[in-house]
């Protein structure tokens, strides 16, 4: 008989496993992975002498959680080097954040970081530009939004860019302009790739970000994650981290086929060639990335009917095709082909056009490929018609839900502004999806949208559709609100099953990795503010504690 390494025993075990949901022991072989979940008693008699025993004290037990899109090296970066005021933050603080940080650096250094929102924009008076210009004036700057798919930018980082009076416009991108023609500092989707490229990330900041994004994971509950859009330096510091023996994480990458920081759509074969450099045990790469349309309070999420008006545009010209990234016919062509090599594509989507549209290209693929190819994704699912719900089951595709913009936040003032308050109410619509049959699994986004990757918060407003801060009040379609039971597969079996992992994380079993948490609380008789305060104990990867507050 094989004893177990070690048996942690005298816990409230929430497994996840459909007739067996409660346990009160747990075996672990010596490889970190379950023997066995069950009574005291019968995990008892798998102990022999050498094995270690751990009380639990009574302590509350799940499966580590399933992160299914956080951007988690640019979120690491965010808050080891750039200026960070958080989503809250007033004008006047922004200005302060930056205007310290520039006493502190040499001149001519960037300034890079965040965020705005757009209510502050009519607050500074002036444009973006010449507002950063007096604050900075000897800095090149660019500030992102909180959905991190706008810019403001100063003159020095437009001139470093290249963007002026005289500058074409970018296909895909925003470069707002007075009426001499002049940039105004504000940039968007594309129109933000110039500035992103002479701020991108050195490996030894990557290789750093990293190591606290997996500290900060853990420490949050998470044992596995998918990083939603990867280029091969971050591939290559997630490799370098699991080839180190440094990443207490299961992780999956999409690799980006195209985003509004891309040129072009990237060939297959050369995202191919990455999965074949990169992949190893331990880092999943049969995943790609294709952002479809962009976000609403830019004007640029692509919507089947009109944003509320505003100065330069119309909604009696609104033509729903005119903010999606990729022709449609590009689209199908791309995920046809990301499909017949085996990648499941993750597709941005926040208007229901999008959705739309992201669904047609999966519908193509499944045309021309035959069914029981990858499951592919559209991520955000912010906004889905009617019409589109039960196409998520009948293509076999995952609706993914994130940022958290299911609760009252920061960013909800400014989604009623562009879209009014009917529109509001058909936001994030779990419910209806679930209802429809469709497979769902739940992200952050952090740092796009989303001030943290803490899940707590995430499943309390899932469930409420209220803040379980409550800094901010009102709910956000509470129609839509969905029962603890429901919510819960979203951050476990279902993103395990996203990553490829079914019954190998996100389940306490048999056979199945030994990734679980220890809350100071049980969740279930919780309430949704009790459930958004939980703080996780104890972290456990394969067997090995990797995180203990």
């Amino acid at each position: 008989m094989t004893h177990a390494a070690t048996i942690h025993d005298g816990g409230t075990i929430l497994t996840m496993q459909p007739g067996a949901l409660q346990a009160e022991a747990i075996a672990v072989d010596g490889d970190g992975r379950v023997m066995a979940v069950g009574p005291s008693h019968e995990i008892a008699a798998l102990a022999g002498p050498g094995t270690r025993r751990e009380s639990l004290g009574g302590a509350f037990v799940m499966p580590g959680l399933v992160e299914s899109h956080t951007h988690a090296l640019w979120g690491a970066c965010r808050d080891l080097f750039e200026v960070y005021v958080g989503y809250a933050a007033s004008t006047e603080g922004l200005a302060q954040a930056v205007q310290t940080r520039a006493a502190a650096l040499p001149a001519g250094t960037w300034i890079t970081g965040g965020p705005w929102r757009l209510d502050m924009r009519d607050g500074l008076g002036m444009t973006p530009r010449d507002w950063l210009d007096r604050i900075a004036p000897a800095h090149p700057v660019a500030l992102s939004d909180t959905t991190q798919h706008a810019m403001w930018a100063n003159s020095a980082a437009l001139a470093a860019a290249g963007i002026d009076a005289h500058s074409p416009d970018i296909p895909g991108g925003v470069i707002e302009r007075d009426a001499t023609g002049a940039p105004t500092g504000f940039l968007a989707e594309a129109g933000c790739a110039p500035l992103r490229r002479l701020t991108a990330w050195t490996p030894n900041q990557l290789s750093q970000a990293c190591d606290y994004a997996t500290r900060y994971l853990n420490s949050l509950g998470y044992t596995a994650f998918k990083e939603p859009m990867a280029d091969e330096a971050t591939l290559a510091a997630y490799a370098d981290a699991v080839d180190t023996g440094r990443m207490s994480l299961h992780v999956a990458a999409h690799i980006t086929a195209y985003s509004p920081l891309t040129e072009a759509v990237v060939p297959p074969d050369e995202i191919a060639r990455l999965r074949a450099r990169y992949a190893r045990p331990g880092l999943r790469l049969d995943y790609g990335k294709l952002f479809l349309d962009g976000v609403a309070p830019a004007y640029t999420a692509s919507f089947l009917a009109p944003y509320l008006p505003k100065p330069g545009y119309d909604p009696a010209t609104h033509d729903p095709d005119a903010t999606l990234l990729l022709p449609p016919e590009v689209l199908n062509a791309t995920v046809t082909a990301l499909d017949a090599l085996g990648f499941c594509v993750k597709m941005h989507a926040v208007g229901d056009n999008a959705v739309r549209k992201g669904l047609d290209a999966i519908a193509a693929a499944r045309a021309a490929n035959g069914s029981g190819g990858p499951r592919h994704e559209i991520a955000h699912s912010t906004f889905v018609d009617d019409a589109d719900l039960p196409r998520f089951a009948d293509l076999d595709a995952v609706a993914e839900v994130s940022p958290k913009l299911w609760m009252p936040n920061a960013g909800t003032a400014a989604q009623r502004a562009v879209l009014g308050a009917e529109r509001l109410d058909q936001v994030h619509r779990i419910r209806s999806l679930l209802a429809a049959g469709a497979e769902v699994i739940f992200g952050t986004d952090w740092p796009a949208s989303a001030p943290d990757a803490n899940p707590w918060t995430g499943l309390a407003g899932m469930i409420s559709r209220t803040d379980p801060t409550g800094r901010y009040p009102g709910a956000v379609a509470p129609a839509q609100a969905i029962p603890l039971d429901d919510a819960l597969p979203l951050f476990t079996v279902n993103g395990a099953k996203a990553m490829g992992m079914t019954g190998q994380t996100g389940v306490l079993a048999a056979g199945a990795w030994a990734d679980f948490i220890v809350l100071d609380r049980d969740i279930r008789p919780s309430t949704a503010e009790e459930i958004g305060a939980v703080t996780v104990r104890r972290t456990v990867h394969k067997g090995q504690t990797v995180y203990e507050a």
